[in-house]
């Protein structure tokens, strides 16, 4: 029995699994490059909910002198943010009671375009393809476009080719092909971004160059075979042959000048042994007689 004057009192604790608040949570946001930002998560549970914060892509958060891949508490808090700060965020709400729940967050980070240049001096000679490039930042996209050395905007069209690539969130290629190159050509090309914000330009000289001369590879076998009848010709006057009529004509056939430069060799040959004999002859015979 229970002692008079007394009383028991169960205390029950009920778990409650955690929940995101629409309000005061943070939701999409849009904010000017090196502005200071604070993003807020409000959850509720039982017991009390802890709050983390990561990226969606995964990655690191970088806040003003550190980095970590998880912030642990309510608010978020960004100093001078950069492009690199945008993109999608996630505040997680767990404590120990399933499920864990998670709110999406997207930070958008507006700022005026930039643009940078490889390659600002090319070399090209009439009748060339010439390809121009630039690279872009900026957010919003920008409209980008190109102009002529007469300060003429281009498009595309028999001699240019204009392109614009996106190469990830807020970064493009801008690229102009100028097919064949004209005397109008030479000169400053200038590549334009422009958004909301502001707008920025590239310049590229397209300087002139000699053309490189055209290389021509060795003779066919047909100026081969004319060298060779040169030569002959010249060796058949040396040791006091004819002259053969030269062959004329592209009809005549491999086998034909194969035969004839064989014939031409085998007499020619001849023709030096028997000034070889004569000779040795003329000398024994005068060895005999002063004998």
């Amino acid at each position: 029995m229970q002692p008079l004057g007394c009383s028991r009192h169960n205390v029950v604790i009920v778990s409650v699994p955690p929940d995101i608040l629409d309000y005061p949570t943070s939701t999409d946001m849009v904010v000017r490059e090196g502005s200071n930002v604070t993003l807020r998560c409000a959850a509720t549970g039982t017991p009390e909910p802890t709050v983390t914060w990561r990226r969606e892509a995964g990655g690191t958060i970088s806040l003003s002198n550190w980095q970590a891949g998880s912030i642990v508490g309510p608010e978020l808090e960004i100093t001078r943010i950069t492009r690199l700060h945008m993109g999608p965020y996630l505040c997680i709400a767990s404590n120990g009671v399933p499920p864990t729940v998670s709110k999406r967050i997207l930070l958008t980070v507006h700022f005026q375009p930039m643009v940078w240049i490889e390659n600002q001096l090319v070399g090209g000679y009439e009748g060339q393809t010439v390809t121009l490039e630039c690279r872009s930042e900026a957010h919003p996209s920008p409209i980008t476009y190109w102009t002529k050395p007469s300060n003429e905007t281009i498009a595309n069209d028999e001699n240019y080719k204009v392109e614009t690539i996106p190469k990830g969130l807020y970064e493009i290629l801008m690229k102009l092909v100028i097919k064949s190159v004209r005397a109008q050509d030479f000169g400053t090309f200038r590549c334009v971004a422009t958004n909301s914000l502001g707008e920025t330009d590239g310049k590229i000289k397209l300087y002139k160059i000699d053309k490189p001369p055209t290389t021509r590879k060795p003779g066919s076998r047909r100026e081969s075979k004319k060298t060779w009848k040169i030569d002959h010709n010249h060796e058949k006057k040396a040791v006091g042959m004819k002259d053969e009529p030269m062959l004329k004509g592209d009809d005549i056939g491999d086998e034909q000048i194969d035969f004839q430069s064989a014939t031409a060799s085998s007499s020619f040959h001849r023709h030096l042994f028997m000034n070889f004999g004569i000779t040795i002859m003329t000398v024994i015979l005068a060895d005999d007689l002063s004998t």
